[in-house]
């Protein structure tokens, strides 16, 4: 459950500094947004996934529904509320390092309201969310689908949400994943907390001890979806409560190799590897 986008992706030699102006040597339209990208991920990776999020009455919102259909991810959770659909900016320098700007649109305005999509987030078995949507609606989607039985995967980004509304969604959540820099917001300790290290891997912390988990070595092109093809793919391993700690390791260890497989393709919403090229990486590094 999250955002979907419409991304423009622009390619720069270096991010511009305050008030710089500077040229781009390239520029790509294409589906994007955390939600929307997550759920490829996941798809990818082997799930059976359902979308549940919004979409504006715009051209934009048909291109967004036809590309997570055409990934195989369900709209049976899928909104349309009256205006534009979610826009971001991607500026990418030579470096691979990106900076993101988020009009969200209709994902703004998104609730739990809709019958179809509270029926689809209690049908769940893991429920992954994120905050290019509503806190508000995170939370009532999290505690819903906990109540039901399902594992809660967070997803703590964007960050910049109220304390308050955060620590109302980590009493929710099994498992919250942040980057180091997300990690200083999120005092609370859930069950299994994941903080992403980018080239580095990830760092586990929780029920099953502490530990870390390497990322293979590659030649990165674009970090931009990265973070969202790791949470995609680690909720689609996660196993169902109770599960084991090699369970919950292995689904780390395939996170961490699709993320750094996600490096190698520009763009965010076409760069999720599948079950297949995961498994070769994972045979390779070891």
């Amino acid at each position: 459950m999250g955002s979907v986008n419409i991304d423009l992706s622009l390619g720069v030699g270096a991010l511009p500094r305050p008030g710089e102006t500077v040229l781009a040597s390239s520029m790509t339209q294409a589906p994007g947004g955390k939600g929307g990208n997550q759920a490829v991920a996941a798809a990818r990776a082997g799930a059976r996934v359902q979308f549940v999020g919004a979409v504006g009455d715009d051209p934009a919102a048909e291109q967004l529904r036809a590309h997570l259909r055409a990934n195989g991810v369900g709209l049976d959770g899928a909104v349309e509320i009256p205006g534009p659909s979610g826009t971001a900016v991607v500026v990418v320098d030579a470096n691979a390092e990106n900076t993101i700007v988020v009009a969200p649109g209709a994902n703004g305005r998104f609730t739990l309201t809709d019958d179809r999509a509270r029926g689809v987030v209690a049908d769940c078995d893991v429920l992954l969310t994120q905050l290019e949507i509503p806190v508000d609606t995170a939370i009532a989607a999290a505690q819903h689908a906990r109540s039901a039985g399902a594992v809660v995967v967070v997803n703590a980004s964007p960050a910049g949400q109220d304390p308050a509304s955060l620590g109302e969604l980590a009493a929710a959540a099994d498992v919250v994943i942040t980057n180091e820099e997300e990690a200083n917001e999120w005092p609370w300790r859930p069950a299994h907390l994941v903080v992403t290290l980018g080239s580095r891997g990830a760092r586990y912390a929780g029920a099953d001890g502490e530990y870390s988990v390497p990322s293979p070595a590659v030649d990165a092109v674009d970090t931009t979806g990265a973070g969202d093809v790791f949470a995609g793919v680690l909720a689609a391993n996660w196993p169902p409560n109770p599960g084991s700690a090699g369970e919950r390791r292995l689904a780390l260890r395939r996170a961490c190799a699709a993320g750094a497989l996600a490096t190698l393709v520009p763009g965010a919403g076409d760069c999720a590897p599948d079950a297949e090229a995961i498994d070769k990486a994972l045979q390779n590094a070891s």
